[in-house]
């Protein structure tokens, strides 16, 4: 029987084929987005088991897990690792046609060696099998069997990028790991957590953020900081974009509100969010 993946997968007519197999398929992978901790590429980090290496900070995965109403032990909790694989195989199971169905078995295949489908009654073999082979692959030698040339983290402003420093200091690395802006925290006015936010950002550039100007100033300071470190590129994970339009002394008002921990209306966020997004996206430009 065909295997689900082939070397003809998803690649219908002979064009399609041509442009793969002749071009596309030797091209260098540039990953302008990704959730990989740069701490773990620089310690190369060696996964114990397939389970840290696909679930332990992919949350893409942890929400088809959590659709099929498992309890959070086996998401995010301290759960066995093999039985947190086999509730995956298990929800895996039930999203075919989902993007990540079609993601994982590539992997299994191109890395694991594996041409079977994952699901309930192949979970143990695919885990022992992929365990096996995780012994001899660490972090670094993935990015470059998988023939990465680049990868943008994501990182929130107030991070330090530490890690991104001592991996620009090494040479002759292979590739290339650049820190990519998302500042969501900071533009999520009605979340909870915004003043405590709100007060790292200022700790971490030196400027006591009390008003709309300061604020600008601070995200300023992290841009500069930010671009001296190789970013080039940015991020947002806004829940709504929308357009609403507010004074310098409207925005500062709703800033001072939030600061001081009142509850903000939707009104209010758009107007927060608005003034915001067009300043950064007037200094992405310069």
């Amino acid at each position: 029987m065909k295997p689900f993946i082939d070397e003809q997968f998803l690649l219908f007519g002979d064009t399609a084929k041509r442009l793969y197999h002749d071009y596309a398929e030797k091209m260098p992978i540039i990953d302008y987005h990704c959730h990989i901790n740069p701490r773990e590429i620089y310690e190369d980090r060696k996964f114990e088991n397939i389970t840290e290496a696909w679930l332990g900070a992919d949350h893409y995965k942890w929400r088809i897990i959590r659709s099929i109403g498992v309890e959070e032990a086996f998401v995010t909790g301290d759960a066995d690792p093999r039985e947190k694989f086999r509730v995956w195989a298990k929800a895996l199971s039930r999203a075919i046609g989902n993007p990540l169905y079609a993601w994982t078995h590539l992997e299994l295949k191109r890395y694991f060696g594996y041409d079977g489908i994952l699901n309930e009654k192949t979970a143990d073999e695919v885990y022992d099998l992929c365990n096996e082979k995780l012994k001899t692959l660490t972090v670094r030698k993935m990015i470059t069997q998988a023939n990465v040339k680049v990868i943008c983290t994501t990182d929130d402003p107030i991070d330090s990028l530490e890690w991104h420093q001592k991996l620009r200091a090494e040479k002759d690395l292979g590739f290339q790991i650049l820190p990519a802006w998302r500042p969501d925290k900071g533009v999520s006015i009605a979340k909870p957590g915004f003043a405590e936010y709100i007060e790292k950002l200022s700790a971490c550039c030196g400027i006591n953020i009390q008003n709309f100007e300061d604020l600008k100033a601070a995200y300023l300071n992290r841009l500069d900081f930010f671009e001296a470190n190789g970013c080039a590129n940015s991020d947002h994970g806004v829940d709504a974009l929308v357009y609403v339009p507010a004074t310098v002394e409207e925005v500062d008002g709703i800033l001072r509100k939030a600061l001081s921990g009142q509850k903000i209306t939707l009104e209010e966020a758009a107007k927060y969010q608005t003034a915001l997004l067009l300043f950064l996206t007037e200094q992405y430009s310069r």
